[in-house]
């Protein structure tokens, strides 16, 4: 049973009292603080339509992440777009292994202009892109010539956005996105590397717990069944917990909010200016 079931449920394993008490109590916030920032952002979709209108159809600003070259990509990207979320691009990398990336992929073996013809046609090709996330990617995301190319061509797009969806330890992703002067920002929570419902749950509850800890989280699920019936009970209880859903941009600008604080003038003692 769901840990949000567990708040109406008598009788309650102490384990599971356990997980909830330690997920849920606050931690380090005051209940009159403000709410932490929860981005979710709904991966590898365009594929499948009735798994992409489940998606669609989760409360709040969720963010979807659509594969290029695929059926429903495009039709999906504008029901999302006419619901007042989010839509990125959800770009195929080049993987360590030797695994279909599909339609779209950019790999190191590509010249400059093969590769910026194929990364901006997958942005032509999707409306209302505000951002891009990578699709396995742990060998691209590496390189820092390839990134480097990615954040030019995302510059000359208007200023998109990087998500780092951190599938290796060693991306460079997010250092060059921040020395080209792209907004970006990391992958903190997969919710489903193990597609079980208990793993599931013990992720969205880290999730969670982070989200406290830090002020705010950017996880990432996909459009499987097990995912979308969790997320479906768990959203709409995020509030209860001091937890608010947020867009991946609102949780970018908060943490460039934290990192720059505005100015208070009642902060500081002005000097007298000096006559001429």
């Amino acid at each position: 049973m769901f840990v949000w079931r567990w708040l109406n449920t008598v009788k309650q394993t102490p384990y599971l009292v356990l997980l909830l008490w330690l997920a849920l109590t606050p931690l380090a916030r005051a209940a009159e603080s403000s709410p932490a920032l929860f981005a979710l952002i709904i991966d590898d979709l365009g594929d499948r339509w009735d798994y992409g209108q489940r998606a669609l159809s989760l409360p709040g600003p969720v963010t979807y992440s659509i594969l290029p070259g695929t059926p429903y990509g495009h039709r999906l990207a504008r029901l999302a777009n006419a619901e007042g979320r989010e839509v990125m691009l959800h770009q195929p990398m080049e993987a360590l292994g030797e695994l279909d990336l599909g339609p779209g992929a950019l790999d190191s073996h590509m010249t400059h202009d093969e590769f910026i013809r194929t990364l901006r046609a997958n942005l032509d090709a999707l409306p209302y892109v505000r951002g891009v996330n990578n699709h396995m990617g742990s060998r691209l995301t590496q390189n820092p010539q390839a990134m480097e190319w990615v954040m030019e061509e995302l510059r000359r797009h208007g200023g998109l956005f990087f998500v780092d969806s951190r599938t290796i330890s060693g991306s460079v992703a997010r250092r060059v996105a921040r020395h080209e002067g792209i907004a970006t920002v990391g992958r903190d929570v997969f919710l489903d590397h193990v597609r079980t419902t208990a793993e599931i749950e013990n992720q969205l509850v880290e999730a969670m717990k982070l989200a406290r800890r830090r002020g705010s989280v950017v996880v990432i699920g996909h459009p499987y069944p097990e995912t979308l019936t969790i997320l479906e009970e768990a959203l709409p209880r995020l509030g209860q917990f001091n937890i608010r859903l947020a867009s991946v941009s609102q949780v970018i600008e908060a943490k460039k909010q934290r990192s720059n604080p505005p100015w208070h003038v009642s902060l500081f003692h002005l000097p007298t200016a000096a006559k001429n």
